[in-house]
Order: C-alpha cells, then sequence, then structure tokens
C-alpha cells in the first residue's frame, strides 16, 4: 500500500513528542493519524478488564485479534472506545503506559497487531506513530522519522503534564519509570526500539513543538509529500 498510500512515520521512545508531533502533522496534511501505542494500550485494558493475566501470551493474542475498538470524532473532538465504552483517558496514564510496554513485549501480541495497524493506510496519506512503525510495520515508508530526547527531558516534560492535570508526581521517579521503559523497549526480542536504518533522527531536547512540526514539513516537502502546504 505504501506505494500508492505516502506514508510518515514517526518513532521513538515515550515522551519524545510524538504523539502531538504526529497529530499536529496529521491535522495539517488532512491524512489519516495511527496512534499504534494506544492499541497496545487498549489490549492491556481489555486484559485487565476481562482479569487476564498480562503474561499469558496466548490469551491476549486473542484479545488483540478480536479487540473491539473504534476511534471516532464526537463534537469535534476524538474519542477512543473500547467495547463502546470511552477509555481515552483511562489509557493515558503512566500505569496504562507500563501495562502497554509489557504487552508489546510479547511476540504474539504483536503478530496479532500488526494487520490491523496496515490497515489504517489509506489515501490521501498516513501519519504512522509509535515505535516499529519505520523498522516493521511500515518498512517502504517513503519518510521515516526518529523522534528523541534525553531521558531527563522527557521526564521534565511528563512532570509538567501531569501537574498541569493536577496530578502529584515524583520527577525521580517518573525518570526511573521512563528509564526502565526505554529498557524494556529497547532490548525485547522482537521489534526492538531503534530507529530504522533509513530513518532522520531528530533530537527535540531543546526543540518546541512548532519548531519540529515545521521541520517534519520541510522533510515532507524535500520529498514531493506535502502537496505544497
Amino acid at each position: 500500500m505504501t506505494a500508492k498510500v505516502p506514508v510518515l512515520t514517526i518513532d521513538g521512545p515515550g515522551g519524545a513528542g510524538k504523539g502531538t508531533i504526529s497529530s499536529l502533522v496529521a491535522e495539517r496534511l488532512g491524512w489519516h493519524l495511527l496512534d499504534s501505542g494506544a492499541l497496545y494500550r487498549l489490549t492491556a485494558r481489555a486484559a485487565v478488564k476481562h482479569h487476564v493475566a498480562l503474561d499469558d501470551e496466548a490469551a491476549l493474542a486473542a484479545i488483540a485479534t478480536k479487540l473491539d475498538v473504534a476511534f471516532p470524532v464526537v463534537d469535534g473532538q476524538p474519542c477512543t472506545l473500547l467495547e463502546g465504552e470511552d477509555v481515552g483517558q483511562m489509557i493515558r496514564t503512566e500505569q496504562a503506559g507500563e501495562l502497554a510496554s509489557q504487552v508489546a513485549a510479547l511476540p504474539s501480541v504483536r503478530a496479532a497487531l500488526l494487520q490491523r495497524q496496515r490497515d489504517f493506510c489509506q489515501l490521501p496519506g498516513l501519519v504512522a506513530d509509535g515505535r516499529d512503525m519505520g523498522t516493521v510495520v511500515f518498512p517502504e515508508a517513503p519518510l521515516k522519522v526518529f523522534l528523541t530526547a534525553s531521558a531527563e527531558e522527557r521526564a521534565r516534560r511528563r512532570h509538567l503534564q501531569l501537574q498541569e492535570a493536577g496530578v502529584d508526581a515524583s520527577l525521580s521517579s517518573l525518570l526511573k519509570e521512563i528509564q526502565a521503559r526505554d529498557a524494556r523497549d529497547t532490548q525485547r526480542s522482537v521489534a526492538p526500539l531503534k530507529p530504522a536504518d533509513d530513518a532522520i533522527t531528530l533530537d527535540t531536547t531543546r526543540l518546541s513543538i512548532p519548531e519540529v512540526v515545521d521541520r517534519l514539513t520541510e522533510l515532507l516537502a524535500q520529498r514531493g509529500m506535502s502537496n505544497g502546504i
């Protein structure tokens, strides 16, 4: 499909800004958006809901295969539905991220979700946000970007987000969680977190969100993928 549909993959560790950047670029382009992390978070949430152990790989793969999810836009706002329930806020917690990272390390779960992710590849184009979009899911994508930032900066950003949401959190604890997740994601046996061989690495530690969006827009224009934006 990537031969006919332009695809921009944006991979990188948690806290590098992938979600925000991907949604803004997709909105600017008028393209579809794949938040692959949401699928793993939803799988973990469904497992908890149905009392399935997170080390039961076969049962988790079955859940992933039959995952009843939808991403409708209601009153102009995107929603995330799991079995008809809006779980958008629920799956964005630090705990949900940790559970998703555990589930994502299981080969059978990744295999079960692979085609579902590829089905998002539709005209006029796709921005795919994740950890293995450029290496596994869309290896033929014409533009692959790997966003990164120091662990300390990513912890600081998350701490600020939680403070703004009125949630008390320890910066040192957040840093330890990010470092542990990085280790798990980079060391897993299947689809480890790493830049694709032909990816452009962009360190966002000292860049603002608008600066990163502009930089990606420039890269898209250079590849003839921006349709004049």
